[in-house]
């Protein structure tokens, strides 16, 4: 390794990647612990069994601290289960489309969503951004009351959309929550289901979060395969087979971690601080324009913004410029181009201002 390498990897990194995603310091430090000596018992977590009363423990822990920082009902059941998001978008419609469902669509992933439901019954796309490349949330739409239930996606991770306020639904309401669950309030009992991939505000890869009603189960007609029937996992409390025992771990230190820095309401102020620091310095840069022009529809997760016309031939050098103070992870999606800041709980002020100081020192190098 050179001598220049080394001063690279020492360099304090800004992490704003998408997901997998930046993760708290003290989740980092708490699973290597997990990793090197399980809950005192001489073994690592990655390799004690999922039966021991050490690992029941921790899901048990998990769960319940879920229901608490989301002020989750009684009568929901919290799961952790494995195939990500992807895999929810089949299992939803297995278990819970008899005949017809609603979807908006807001972007890829919710699009994505609407194609396996298509399998399974008939889809009523309610409204769609797709017009504008998903640059707003759509308004004024109405919801089929006949419809088996309504699917959202809260937050666009690729556009840079989000839903910041629970919708009211005349039928069951779906929510994937993958990339902004714990970063504000949300009123469960409003919704029949939230899921989402635990890789951005929860935890690494590996895990995937279900918050379900318990008493919309068991009224479709279908065969169901065991391992896709949500109530084989609530029965089992998530351990019918070996769950993704060390992402679990590690949502768990999340979790705690969430609560020792005053919980979700108080996440949801430091990043609406953050949110507000970047969009204003994007809309004040003559570089840079917002993705997403209404600032109502702008997420405070995934902040896009694009390199104006007259300056878009310094977009790579933006990128190695920002590099080189230790950004990392802000090249936006393949499919859209230009920039996406991640700002998701674990990412700390300072690096919403390290990225901003970049902007405006660029912004001074090419006037």
């Amino acid at each position: 390794m050179t001598n220049k390498d080394l001063k690279h990897s020492a360099m304090k990194k800004h992490n704003f990647y998408a997901g997998p995603s930046i993760l708290p310091q003290y989740t980092i430090e708490k699973t290597i612990e997990g990793i090197k000596d399980f809950a005192g018992t001489g073994l690592s977590v990655l390799e004690v069994s999922h039966r021991s009363k050490e690992f029941v423990d921790v899901m048990n822990q998990a769960q319940a601290l879920f229901k608490e920082l989301l002020n989750i009902p009684d009568d929901y059941s919290v799961l952790f289960l494995q195939g990500g998001a992807s895999t929810q978008f089949a299992m939803i419609p297995f278990n819970l489309l008899n005949k017809k469902a609603a979807y908006l669509d807001t972007g890829a992933w919710s699009s994505k969503a609407i194609k396996e439901a298509k399998g399974f019954g008939d889809v009523t796309v309610v409204a769609s951004s797709k017009d504008k490349g998903y640059n707003y949330i759509p308004k004024n739409y109405n919801i089929p009351t006949d419809a088996d239930y309504f699917h959202i996606t809260t937050n666009n991770t690729i556009a840079g959309t989000e839903i910041k306020e629970d919708i009211d639904s005349p039928v069951p309401l779906i929510a994937d929550m993958s990339s902004d669950i714990f970063s504000r309030p949300v009123d469960v009992s409003k919704y029949a289901l939230i899921y989402g991939g635990a890789q951005k505000n929860l935890g690494p890869a590996g895990a995937t979060f279900v918050i379900i009603k318990n008493d919309i189960l068991g009224k479709v007609n279908r065969h169901i395969p065991t391992m896709l029937n949500y109530k084989t996992h609530i029965d089992k409390g998530s351990m019918f087979n070996t769950p993704p025992v060390l992402a679990v771990f590690s949502a768990l230190q999340t979790l705690k971690w969430l609560k020792d820095n005053g919980g979700v309401a108080a996440a949801q102020k430091r990043n609406e601080e953050k949110a507000k620091i970047l969009y204003d310095e994007i809309d004040r840069n003559k570089l840079f324009s917002a993705a997403v022009p209404n600032e109502a529809d702008r997420s405070l997760m995934n902040i896009t913004f694009v390199m104006n016309d007259n300056y878009k031939q310094y977009e790579q050098d933006f990128l190695d410029f920002a590099a080189q103070r230790g950004i990392v992870g802000i090249k936006g999606h393949r499919s859209v181009g230009g920039f996406r800041a991640s700002t998701y709980n674990a990412l700390p002020k300072e690096s919403v201002e390290v990225l901003v100081k970049a902007m405006q020192d660029f912004e001074k190098q090419v006037s």
